[in-house]
């Protein structure tokens, strides 16, 4: 198994009446509620808590993109990502895991593709680059892509970002959207000819898992309403495998799961409980005019009734809606207890969606930086050594870095 870091970074102090008061965490909150001195605090706590879990031995640490909201507050991954590289580089074993970039949203593409490989060359080929085509919000609204277009340009941005990656000579690039005389990466990816990539997404369509299959990529499953609602997703994901003949190597797909661990089930409760509550309650307060965009979705998705997973309108947040604490942990929305209570629970959630990248979220909503520094410690050392054996040596590790403890970067 692999244990995955992930940090949100949610703004953990609107205000009480915020619900009340404002239609949506993203695109129309107004940044008058943003207190940068606040925020200048929560910055260095997320990277604090990142650094913990590299010092942990984590596998990996991930990072993502979001834009215009207080649900998450990385507009720019790798700026974040950078701030993380040396760590990465000098630690035991752990990967840097880029879970965005957004690649419509970069003119020119060529940029993900510079900044990335400059990533894998610091951190020494530890680099899984993530390349997910963006919430309707942070894409449509935020960035102002026409939704019709933005399927389109994310592949061209693709297939311009993998070849900058593998050509040796300089080449030029006509596409629809992006038009280069020279396109000439300097310098290329420590990992030759590319890092691993990893399709983060929160549809599970059918046409993600055809292309997923066909480039032998990675699909990273982004659900905050857990491991019991997801179970259909994996299954009609490793059916769609089947069906084109591929393995059922769990290493093939990863899932983020909400963990709150502390000493009893009982004390997780008391520690977590509001917490969770201001995630699903603020973080997560979509109003559902921003939701989708007109075309956002394609037709085959559309015919296959795949939503976004923000907003009041989704059958997660619908199933969420009035649960108790012990309903959330029951349904799987929150793994949630003491570190035995928690490591049933994660090998119940690995073995039914027979995965073998897990992403945990430790912090959450308005949880204090020591309460987060807490659950990420408890999940490093009472939780990932009893559940690391999961799949023992059953399957090949797969799209991942092949890691090699170097000599510490000298120091002048």
């Amino acid at each position: 198994m692999k244990f995955v870091f992930m940090n949100l970074m949610s703004y953990r102090d609107l205000p009480e009446d915020f619900t009340e008061k404002h239609k949506s965490v993203y695109i129309s909150i107004p940044n008058s509620l943003y207190d940068p001195e606040k925020g200048h605090e929560m910055y260095n706590d997320f990277i604090d808590q990142y650094e913990l879990a590299i010092d942990l031995g984590f596998d990996g640490v991930g990072v993502n993109e979001h834009h215009a909201n207080a649900y998450g507050m990385m507009p720019s991954p790798n700026i974040i990502a950078a701030a993380l590289a040396r760590k990465v580089r000098e630690s035991e074993k752990t990967a840097l895991i880029v879970l965005g970039n957004s690649l419509a949203l970069y003119n020119p593409p060529i940029r993900v593709a510079e900044e990335l490989a400059m990533l894998d060359n610091i951190t020494g080929g530890r680099l899984i680059a993530g390349f997910p085509v963006g919430t309707s919000m942070d894409t449509n609204y935020a960035y102002g892509i026409n939704p019709a277009e933005l399927r389109p340009r994310y592949y061209e941005a693709h297939d311009l970002v993998m070849k900058a990656w593998k050509e040796r000579e300089v080449f030029h690039f006509n596409g629809k959207f992006n038009q280069h005389r020279y396109v000439n990466v300097w310098t290329r990816p420590y990992q030759d000819p590319t890092p691993p990539v990893w399709i983060p997404g929160g549809a599970a369509s059918q046409e993600t898992f055809d292309w997923v299959a066909e480039n032998d990529y990675q699909y990273s499953y982004l659900s905050f309403y857990g491991h019991e609602f997801a179970k259909d997703k994996f299954e009609k994901f490793w059916k769609r495998r089947q069906e084109l003949g591929l393995d059922k190597n769990p290493y093939k797909v990863g899932f983020v799961q909400m963990i709150c661990i502390s000493e009893t089930d009982e004390k997780a409760k008391e520690e977590y409980e509001e917490h969770v509550n201001y995630f699903f309650e603020k973080s997560f307060h979509v109003s559902p005019e921003f939701v989708e965009a007109p075309g956002y979705r394609t037709e085959k998705s559309v015919r296959a009734g795949m939503q976004s997973q923000y907003g009041t309108e989704s059958a997660g947040a619908k199933l969420r809606a009035g649960l108790t604490w012990e309903q959330m942990v029951e349904n799987g929305y929150v793994i949630a207890g003491s570190p035995e209570s928690v490591v049933k629970q994660i090998r119940k959630a690995v073995k039914n969606l027979h995965v073998g990248h897990f992403i945990a979220l430790l912090n959450h909503g308005s949880m204090p930086h020591e309460l987060a520094l807490k659950n990420i410690r408890l999940m490093g050392e009472e939780v990932i050594p009893h559940v690391r054996d999961i799949w023992g040596d059953e399957y090949e590790v797969q799209n991942w870095p092949k890691i090699e403890q170097k000599p510490a970067v000298q120091k002048a």
